[in-house]
């Protein structure tokens, strides 16, 4: 038990002496430009958080979880591993600020020789800076990382939580966080506008979670969710009247809880403020937003449902869970016909993506949670490979221009480069290899056989059917189906539309005096053509997770049986 103390309290110490680490840094920094080592920094930072949870996986898999702060906090094997794929995901995403997505290819100077022993020196630097991107608002701001990292220490401690009031402080951290993270580029009038709307209905959001626990305070006493469990033994065998008037009342508090993380998450009828929001702020924070707020708030919906679930036969709260799921099938699909703006329709996808999440929850049955968290890991990866990709679009358009797009329509455009889904008519034909990649992002979102998508609908479509859920199970099967046209629309625009864009001439004719020197002794100097590549970062990121979505039905085990154990040890956990 110390042994795990110690390194639980590894954890959360380095992640807060990292916060203070970089602020202190915040303080003494002149240079603007040193922004990129920071999120290195969080790189390593994040990495080494996943060495310690994955590290304590094994000991809180032996002892069925482990409780701290006098049960504030509740350590598992399933807290543990999801702990793990927040860092994973934050550290994909942080990867995008650590790296330039741009670089210059000399294939004459790439010996082993000349890397090692000699150093190129370019004569014009401001236009290097400008095609590597190093001017790039997201590379000067400091206080990215350390912004990101209070966000990831809420959500780790949300999916602990096991008492109310940590629950509130827990989603109060990460929101704030959030709020900053939106209104971080202060240039940009709509990511500032965004923010203020993100602020203002997530606090309303806010006010339901607090007035649900207060009331379930005022009425029980009691904060913590294992009480929910003792309530209903204690229901079972006394047959007082008082305890079945609280046990009635109970549900109505745990619904007005679960109206404010529906909002949180954007599930409808609460979606209307995501699609704004979504496309007012730069793509690399819609990447954020759109996963690590919504992975956190799902992990603990799932806790509220295995302790509340069949409690209560009058008002079981669930009910309010299989409605939203029915209308953000519908809603998400519908609505998202009719975008033209690309990041507005994945707004629309995500609320529909909700849908076949909640309507696993649900059910809440092995099978059921066995999917949920399958579908959620999948998702997870899907869209953090959109986002990225959508970035890396944007990056290898910086040579072209397009008649076709009127430019005033950019709203931020240096910060959100594709804003419009016309924006990528014919990009097949100027990087195939990308547009691939993004056409199988889409059609997994579609759910076409025999990418990961396919097999995660499948699951929740067979256990809500187990279950009985047969009209929910019809809903969204039409929905799965008519979503894809939207997703269709996208490739059309890429491979069969006219191509429209022109290369740059006076890109094309660029020559950059470059300096061969050794031991500052210049050996040469020469001129070359201007050559882009995409980074080798956002390349290979890119191409792994392209892969799991496109090769996971020749390897499908580990990921189902790690889905299913977890979904064993919540619901039989003295069998492990």
């Amino acid at each position: 038990m110390f042994f795990f103390y110690l390194k639980f309290f590894n954890l959360y110490t380095l992640l807060l002496f990292s916060i203070f680490s970089l602020l202190l840094s915040n303080a003494l920094a002149f240079r603007r430009d040193i922004a990129i080592f920071y999120s290195r920094i969080g790189l390593v930072v994040l990495f080494y958080s996943i060495c310690l949870s994955y590290n304590s996986l094994f000991i809180t898999y032996l002892d069925n979880g482990i409780g701290l702060f006098g049960g504030l906090l509740f350590i598992s094997s399933i807290t543990q591993s999801f702990h793990i794929l927040i860092f994973l995901i934050s550290l994909l995403i942080l990867n995008m600020t650590s790296f330039y997505p741009r670089k210059l290819i000399l294939s004459k100077y790439i010996s082993v020789f000349k890397l090692l022993f000699t150093r190129l020196v370019f004569l014009k630097k401001f236009i290097l800076s400008n095609i590597i991107l190093k001017k790039g608002e997201q590379y000067i701001i400091l206080e990215y990382t350390l912004i990101l990292l209070f966000v990831i220490m809420g959500s780790i401690l949300l999916i602990s939580s096991s008492d109310l009031i940590t629950i509130f402080l827990a989603i109060e951290l990460q929101s704030y966080g959030l709020y900053l993270l939106c209104a971080m580029y202060r240039n940009s009038e709509s990511s500032t506008s965004s923010s203020l709307t993100y602020f203002l209905l997530g606090a309303l959001a806010s006010c339901f979670i607090l007035i649900g626990i207060a009331l379930i305070y005022a009425n029980s006493g009691v904060t913590y969710l294992d009480n929910f469990y003792i309530i209903k033994n204690l229901f079972n065998i006394i047959s007082s009247q008082e305890l079945k008037d609280l046990t009635i009342y109970l549900p109505f508090c745990i619904s007005l809880i679960s109206v404010g993380l529906l909002f949180k998450i954007s599930a409808a009828p609460f979606h209307f403020w995501s699609p704004d929001v979504y496309d007012g702020i730069p793509t690399i924070v819609t990447s954020f937003v759109a996963n690590i707020a919504k992975l956190s708030i799902l992990i603990l919906i799932l806790q509220l449902v295995y302790l509340t679930n069949n409690i209560y036969t009058s008002y079981p709260w669930i009910s309010s869970l299989i409605l939203s799921s029915l209308l953000s099938l519908i809603i998400g699909t519908i609505l998202g016909l009719t975008q033209s703006r690309i990041k507005r329709l994945f707004a629309y996808s995500t609320i529909s993506h909700l849908g076949y999440m909640l309507l696993a929850l649900s059910v809440n049955n092995i099978e059921s949670i066995q999917s949920f968290i399958f579908y959620l890991v999948q998702y997870s990866i899907s869209s953090i490979n959109a986002f990225i990709i959508l970035m890396a679009i944007g990056y290898s358009l910086y040579f072209y221009s397009d008649n076709n797009i009127n430019q005033d329509k950019l709203i931020d455009k240096n910060n959100s480069l594709i804003q419009f889904i016309s924006q990528l008519k014919g990009y097949f034909y100027i990087n195939s290899l990308l547009a691939i990649s993004f056409i199988i992002t889409l059609f997994s979102f579609a759910g076409i056989p025999p990418l990961i998508g396919f097999f995660a609908k499948q699951m929740v479509f067979s256990a809500a059917l187990q279950d009985g859920f047969i009209f929910l199970t019809l809903v969204g099967i039409l929905t799965s189906v008519i979503s894809a046209v939207y997703y269709l629309l996208i490739v059309i625009t890429m491979v069969f539309d006219v191509y429209s864009y022109r290369y740059f001439s006076n890109f094309l004719n660029l020559e950059i005096p470059v300096l061969l020197i050794q031991k500052n002794k210049t050996l040469n100097k020469f001129y070359f053509n201007l050559k882009f590549a995409l980074s080798t970062y956002f390349s290979l990121i890119i191409s792994i997770l392209t892969l799991i979505i496109l090769l996971f039905m020749l390897v499908p085990n580990e990921l189902l049986y790690l889905s299913k154990i977890l979904s064993i040890v919540l619901f039989v956990p003295n069998s492990i």
